[in-house]
């Protein structure tokens, strides 16, 4: 069994929840919240940048200035591109706002020319990420109507073709910046391998180059360990590339707090063998990182857990956003460390190389 090279953390909302005075703490001393993941076995920070974002988050302006302190503690660096001002996922792919009205030959050359501006930005300052995703969770295409591949109408060679021409372009772009970038294409299907074989086959067909496989897993979404385990272990010798479990997350509680509402919440989401305590989670990750160290060929590189520390800092969200993660957290609700966090410095589960 390998070890794990990225124990990751996406941590898109702490510069937002920092601003409205969220506070962190390790025991009663009040720590930065990165300084505190990084002693407690986290090498990797995972931001996603929307293009315009109401509310003034998650935008290049301040994606420049949280790069500065992921690399001033030595993290690994992952930038998720989303292409829109608002979340992009299964769900959503809307377009950013500026590119509405754009016809497909100008959409094609924008993504390529904002992946490029924002990559030579950040390498100016000397922040290069050392890992991009090029779109978000896009099992059904990319920047829909255009890049829209969901559904029976717009499964077909024309729609797919139009799809990986957009995401070529935004690997084109990053590749012009530093050649030896590690591209990531991300879909949501990590307990599903007829869909993720699916998706990867047809990217295959259509000539997408690309370094790295990622996967969102939540267990209420997407199946047991047991089905995340299997589509590792396909994917790895079918396609023979890396792969990082980009999202997961497990509650440390659902019991009920009525001034918060919770996307898990019910005995029935939660993994057989996990209930939703401190130790419960922290017994899930532990097995969720034997997982992907089980991963032949060591292809299962790691995993980046989303959003640990969204933590209930301000009743309402100004950007359109309310808060129903807090209990799937790595924090308390006021901000303190839970003991889950410590799974990932457990000699086991150290990254080696």
């Amino acid at each position: 069994m390998s070890s794990v090279r990225i124990q990751g953390m996406d941590v898109s909302f702490l510069d937002e929840i920092e601003q409205g005075g969220g506070a962190f703490y390790e025991g009663d001393l009040q720590r930065d919240c990165l300084h505190i993941m990084a002693a407690n076995g986290v090498n990797s920070i995972r931001l996603r940048i929307w293009n315009d974002p109401p509310g003034g988050f998650c935008n290049l302006e301040r994606t420049l200035v949280m790069a500065k302190r992921i690399k001033a503690l030595g993290l690994h660096f992952l930038l998720d591109f989303h292409y829109s001002d608002v979340w992009a996922d299964p769900a959503h792919q809307t377009k950013p706002k500026a590119w509405e009205s754009l016809d497909f030959e100008r959409l094609t050359q924008a993504v390529y020319d904002y992946t490029r501006l924002v990559l030579t930005e950040l390498q100016a300052q000397g922040t290069m990420p050392d890992m991009v995703q090029i779109g978000n969770e896009i099992t059904p295409g990319m920047l829909w109507g255009d890049g829209c591949v969901d559904g029976e109408a717009n499964d077909n060679d024309v729609q797919w073709e139009k799809f990986a021409a957009l995401v070529k372009a935004g690997i084109e772009a990053a590749k012009a910046v530093e050649p030896d970038l590690n591209i990531m294409i991300h879909i949501d299907r990590g307990g599903d391998n007829a869909a993720s074989r699916r998706f990867y086959d047809r990217f295959e067909r259509l000539g997408v180059q690309f370094d790295t496989i990622g996967l969102s897993f939540y267990p209420w979404w997407h199946g047991t360990l047991d089905d995340l385990k299997n589509n590792l272990k396909d994917l790895a010798l079918r396609y023979d590339k890396d792969i990082v479990v980009v999202e997961t997350a497990y509650p440390w509680t659902i019991a009920q707090n009525r001034e918060l509402s919770f996307i898990v919440s019910k005995e029935e989401q939660l993994h057989a063998g996990y209930p939703a305590s401190v130790q419960g989670q922290s017994d899930y990750l532990r097995d969720f990182i034997s997982v992907i160290q089980s991963t032949p060929n060591g292809r299962g590189i790691g995993f980046h857990y989303w959003e640990p520390c969204w933590i209930p800092s301000k009743p309402e969200w100004s950007v359109g956003h309310g808060n129903n993660w807090s209990n799937l957290t790595l924090f308390d609700f006021e901000g303190r460390k839970l003991k889950s966090l410590e799974t990932l410095k457990e000699p086991e589960n150290v990254p080696q190389g």
